[in-house]
């Protein structure tokens, strides 16, 4: 009979990671896994002052944590590198000095590989920090380490779409058209027509809800409080880049009188006429081809059109004789088809990075309400009745950015399916394209 080594003794006597400890070395990894298809160099790439280094996107994460829970509950706390407080702060006044949006790009050093090893350390550091926390008796101390563990890697989720749609926009300016992933085989599907979904009108709670929306949600997404929703219908589906191509045949980016008047100064200004990372497909008239992580591709016009801004997807709707749902409509319509623990659709863990086409008949129900594209709504992201920030530093993730910007709803293609639900509000300025934005029409009905 062999014996049992004191190697194998010490293996299996390790105890296994708590839950919070596991979900944070998983969300970890998968930042990582994303950019193994890129380079140093590529990773270095700041295209535009809305977008950042995919290095950067990768310090700052660790930035996050090293600064709100390791100063917090790190005995004898010290910083890997002080320089990196400044550096790697993206907006946290209260932190301190930052260094400049548009400027991350000139950040050549720490090296790529020096920003692996802050975060290893780190990461290390933090599941020390969370095994201690969990093993003590301080049951506060639990609950708030918890909470801020939950909210860094939420917070980290947002930075893994963010480094996919800044990398392809970096991608999109080199002529050779290079692609982050293999090419996406787009199968042959028969085209699913639109039907209109009546809701009738009355009262609703809206907002966060715990029952059904899981246990985190963002500041912005409460208080729960009740809305009253005029009756209205919904398209079953999102508008596709087929439809696209008929507002574009019919001169829509030339016609001002679909437009909002600060959406036709930005047509005008910026010599708008396709929709983001769009072009024409030479020699063939009336076709297109746009920019992807798989590549240069030919447009589907059965697949969800995205990049589109808050003042395309609004001239759409007029011109389709339709509008843009409010965020309250679009909540109400989502609660019929949101799934606990998470929503289905194309996410990113499908690793198609691009929206697909709708595969089935929706049967009087909303299809691709999650996944594929965010969905643009009327609603300006103001905050709800009651509304409070969340206390401490961490009060500036969300209040501080409620001007000037819409709401969108629903996840994209990039978005990571654990990090959805039907109380998410996104917001951007309406003249945002490089995500992966889309629309669905809603009508009014009788009163």
């Amino acid at each position: 009979m062999l014996k049992e080594s004191s190697h194998s003794r010490a293996a299996s006597a390790q105890p296994l990671p708590s839950a919070l400890a596991a979900r944070f070395s998983a969300v970890r990894q998968q930042t990582e896994a994303l950019i193994k298809p890129l380079s140093p160099e590529d990773c270095q790439l700041q295209s535009m002052p809305d977008a950042s280094p995919a290095k950067w996107h990768l310090a700052h994460l660790t930035w996050f944590f090293e600064t709100f829970i390791l100063e917090r509950f790190e005995p004898g706390f010290t910083p890997f590198d002080a320089s990196f407080r400044v550096l790697f702060n993206s907006y946290y006044n209260g932190v301190g000095d930052k260094y400049p949006r548009p400027k991350r790009g000139l950040i050549s050093r720490p090296s790529l590989d020096e920003v692996l090893a802050y975060r290893a350390q780190v990461n290390l550091r933090m599941l020390e920090v969370i095994a201690r926390v969990e093993s003590g008796s301080d049951a506060a101390q639990q609950r708030e380490l918890a909470e801020l563990v939950t909210l860094g890697l939420h917070h980290e989720q947002q930075h893994q779409e963010l480094l996919l749609t800044d990398i392809k926009h970096a991608l999109s300016f080199n002529p050779a058209r290079p692609a982050y992933a293999s090419r996406w085989p787009l199968a042959g599907i028969h085209p699913q027509p639109v039907n209109w979904l009546r809701h009738e009108a009355g009262l609703v709670e809206h907002g966060f809800d715990a029952a059904r929306d899981g246990e985190f949600a963002f500041d912005n997404e409460t208080p729960r409080h009740k809305v009253y929703v005029a009756a209205f219908e919904l398209a079953s589906r999102p508008v596709t880049n087929g439809e696209i191509m008929a507002f574009i045949a019919d001169k829509g980016y030339q016609r001002p009188e679909l437009w909002l008047s600060m959406g036709w100064d930005w047509v005008v200004e910026n010599k708008v006429g396709l929709p983001f990372y769009w072009q024409g497909n030479e020699g063939h008239e009336g076709r297109y081809q746009h920019f992807t992580l798989q590549g240069l591709i030919d447009v589907d016009p059965h697949t969800p059109a995205c990049h589109l801004s808050y003042f395309e997807a609004d001239a759409f709707a007029r011109w389709a004789g339709a509008r843009l749902p409010t965020e309250f409509e679009w909540e109400l319509a989502a609660r019929s088809v949101a799934a606990s623990p998470a929503p289905q659709g194309n996410f990113v863990e499908k690793a198609a990075y691009h929206p697909l086409p709708q595969q089935e008949s929706s049967q009087g129900m909303p299809a691709q309400m999650f996944g594929d594209v965010w969905e643009w709504t009327q609603s300006n992201y103001n905050p709800y009745p009651g509304y409070k920030p969340w206390e401490g530093l961490v009060g500036e993730y969300n209040g501080k950015f409620m001007c000037n910007q819409f709401v969108l709803r629903g996840g994209s293609c990039a978005t990571p399916q654990s990090h959805i639900r039907a109380s998410y509000r996104n917001f951007f300025p309406p003249d945002a394209r490089w995500q992966f934005s889309g629309l669905r029409l809603a009508r009014d009905l009788p009163r």
